[in-house]
């Protein structure tokens, strides 16, 4: 490789590496590439010094003395390469300094020195080299009367020689310069994409992390829905099988079918909400219809849907865990089964009235989207658990209310009756928590809060979508978070 060309490769990598050579060399192999040019340049340069002073008959020490400082100044041509050229353009008349001159135009087109300065200086570089050319052809042809060129001879030769001595290095150092610039370029993009993968992989993982979350609360609040409510009534259908058993035959036979027909219901709801997380066989080996048994079967078939969930959750993109939420709750109950859910407050022991107000022939549909229609139906299931767990004997009102645009739902309850004995049901305290998560991931509006006459009053307004709104829900949804509502 040339001298030019492992400069030119020293220049493209220079700042990717960190300087590890002396003063202002990136590597000690560039030092000693000018170090070795700079003694050639001064060994050329003191040649022909000497050779100088003898024509112009000044004594040969100084031209000696002239080359010795000339010639070392390539040192500084990576620092200083105007210098440089500079003086190759000072001693041009002393006819030296020509492998100074090429070097020292290269490294001026190769630096980021204003092209502005690198045209003038190469340009002085050309007038210098053929003024002093034509001297001293003119001088070679008067000294010798037998030749007589022709008269161009001597000005295109001067313009020749002016032409390739600063041609050459001034269009090879601005191609290197150009491919240096562009290898930085390339290299500062590499870097850049580089870190915005590292940024997107980072973000990835706290997308996989935030929907594992967001899938675990979702199951979480499923669960509570379906078993709590279930399990609430069948806590309260045994209680009074207990009370009756031996008053009462009949009466503890009925109960003791309806805490059966609630055990199966949760059992099939729970199977259902499992069906939509599990593609086959659960990673025990056994189906998902394996999920009776007792409840310590019921606790392992949950935890091995919240292990398998979170390992679907993995996929970066948000819009898949709302999609799933979506599809997930399309299977699940409906406003016509609000009616058979009150019933089965009834059959407990509670006071409670359902009251529907708008009418379907009147331009209101009957039919809302899955996930408007499950979030009411999970409203009213949580209010009248609650009234079980909190309020026992008190009477309680369901009102549901059909509007353009909109589904209202509220239940109040009067306060507890003293005479009832409490159910002794545990609370985890995420209940409204639940259902506030639920109706704000639709946009609609959830007020709850003790009422003035000493009972408490459930109160959601959702707006009543088509199936596109239950996907923006959905979305909306797996963008909120929340608090899982177990418990």
């Amino acid at each position: 490789m040339s001298a030019t060309g492992a400069d030119g490769e020293a220049g493209a990598r220079a700042c990717a590496v960190p300087a590890r050579g002396p003063w202002w060399w990136a590597r000690r192999r560039s030092a000693v590439l000018d170090v070795v040019l700079a003694l050639l340049s001064t060994l050329e340069c003191v040649v022909e010094g000497a050779a100088f002073s003898g024509d112009v008959g000044l004594p040969e020490p100084v031209g000696i003395a002239l080359g010795l400082v000339a010639g070392p100044v390539l040192l500084v041509r990576r620092r200083w390469p105007v210098v440089v050229v500079l003086v190759s353009i000072a001693v041009t008349p002393a006819d030296m300094g020509v492998l100074l001159g090429v070097v020292g135009l290269y490294t001026l087109a190769a630096s980021d020195t204003p092209r502005r300065t690198t045209a003038l200086l190469a340009g002085m570089t050309v007038a210098g080299t053929l003024v002093s050319t034509f001297l001293n052809l003119r001088q070679e042809v008067a000294a010798d009367p037998d030749y007589q060129p022709p008269l161009w001879f001597v000005p295109t030769m001067s313009v020749a020689m002016g032409l390739v001595v600063t041609a050459p290095p001034v269009l090879w150092g601005l191609y290197v310069g150009a491919r240096r610039r562009l290898v930085e370029s390339l290299r500062e993009r590499a870097d850049g994409l580089e870190r915005e993968l590292s940024l997107l992989a980072d973000r990835a993982e706290e997308r996989a992390e935030w929907a594992r979350n967001e899938e675990r609360t979702r199951i979480a609040r499923e669960m509570h829905d379906v078993v709590a409510h279930r399990v609430s009534l069948m806590v309260v259908h045994a209680a009074a099988l207990q009370a009756v058993a031996l008053k009462d035959p009949e009466k503890a036979s009925r109960n003791a079918g309806l805490v059966g027909d609630m055990g199966r219901q949760a059992l099939t709801e729970l199977r259902e909400m499992l069906g939509v997380l599990r593609t086959g066989e659960a990673s025990g080996g056994r189906p998902a219809s394996g999920a009776s048994g007792g409840p310590e079967r019921l606790a392992a078939v949950a935890a091995q849907a919240v292990a398998h969930a979170g390992a679907r959750a993995s996929v970066p993109e948000p819009g898949a865990v709302a999609a799933e939420a979506v599809g997930g709750e399309a299977e699940g109950p409906s406003l016509a089964e609000l009616a058979e859910l009150v019933g089965q407050s009834r059959a407990a022991g509670m006071a409670v009235v359902l009251s529907v107000d708008g009418a379907e022939g009147a331009g209101v549909p009957g039919r809302y989207a899955a996930g408007v229609e499950q979030t009411v139906y999970r409203v009213v299931q949580e209010a009248l658990t609650n009234v079980h767990k909190h309020a026992p004997g008190a009477r309680a009102r369901v009102r549901l209310a059909h509007r353009a645009a909109e589904v209202a739902v509220q239940v109040e309850n009067g306060p507890s009756d003293g005479a009832a004995a409490p159910a002794g049901l545990p609370s985890g305290g995420n209940g409204l928590v639940g259902m506030r998560e639920r109706v704000t991931a639709l946009g609609g509006v959830f007020v709850a809060g003790p009422t003035d006459a000493g009972g408490f009053r459930v109160s959601a307004v959702v707006p009543a979508g088509g199936a596109g709104a239950a996907s923006d829900a959905g979305a909306a949804s797996a963008s909120g978070g929340g608090v899982a509502a177990g418990g």
